[in-house]
């Protein structure tokens, strides 16, 4: 049987636009619900369907505040391929076959971030990112607003898994921001050709050295690839399960 879900109209909605680097001002709704340490959950391709909201249940439970920008796509459905046409029309915003150089759409997630760490008494926010933006909460690492950050799967950029989509400078800042607070997380499986083993190893070589590890990765047992949404399987000991407990118990030690 199939775990229900708040619905997306329980949400709280608003929109908020930031300028780019680009010069470009990007305008998007922004869900939100629950009180307590705020944790952005940043969409997967897929969209923010009912295994993403289950995924914000889980961390309302938990006494956090989710906040959900949407990017693209319908909600409460799940549009894969519709998305990615979506996507690649979306090109002041995203840049999925660029490396060493983020997309422009990072740039209004950290304006979000320190949006949300202003509007309330908590030290900073909290970041997930999945799949296609997997690489996005990497970056967002590098601001002041985020104490804590979980890259599940980062698949960008496309077609080159030895590379990430940020530049040198992107990379020193995000490490010397680690060095402040605290290591943050990367998801994978171990079978999952998105996000292979080339990821994790471009990942492990910029930015864990001299002794000192910053991001952690954890690679999965099997051939998924969404290991907190379309993969998850809500069962203890099971290995998605584990993963989603560390994560939980993460948040709440860096935020809590």
């Amino acid at each position: 049987m199939t775990a229900p879900y708040t619905p997306i109209a329980d949400y709280d909605c608003a929109p908020f636009a930031a300028s780019v680097t680009s010069g470009a001002r990007i305008s998007h709704d922004v869900y939100r619900r629950g009180s307590g340490a705020p944790v952005v959950i940043i969409q997967e391709l897929p969209g923010i369907g009912p295994e993403t909201l289950r995924l914000a249940d889980e961390f309302v439970a938990r006494g956090f505040a989710v906040v959900l920008p949407h990017l693209f796509g319908p909600l409460e459905k799940i549009s894969t391929g519709g998305n990615l046409v979506r996507v690649f029309c979306m090109r002041r915003e995203f840049s999925l076959f660029e490396a060493h150089r983020a997309s422009p759409i990072v740039d209004w997630l950290k304006a979000l971030c320190r949006e949300v760490k202003a509007q309330g008494p908590h030290k900073g926010v909290g970041v997930i990112g999945m799949c296609l933006t997997g690489n996005f909460a990497i970056s967002l690492m590098g601001d002041d607003s985020v104490l804590a950050a979980v890259s599940s799967q980062p698949s960008m950029p496309l077609m080159k898994a030895d590379e990430l989509h940020m530049s040198a400078n992107d990379i020193g800042a995000i490490r010397q921001h680690i060095d402040a607070t605290a290591p943050m997380h990367a998801y994978r499986f171990a079978g999952d050709p998105m996000c292979n083993a080339a990821k994790f190893r471009a990942i492990d070589k910029a930015f864990n050295n001299e002794g000192t590890t910053r991001i952690v990765t954890h690679t999965l047992p099997g051939k998924g690839h969404s290991v907190l949404t379309l993969d998850f399987v809500d069962e203890d000991g099971h290995p998605t399960r584990e993963a989603l407990n560390e994560i939980l118990a993460y948040f709440a030690a860096q935020l809590q």
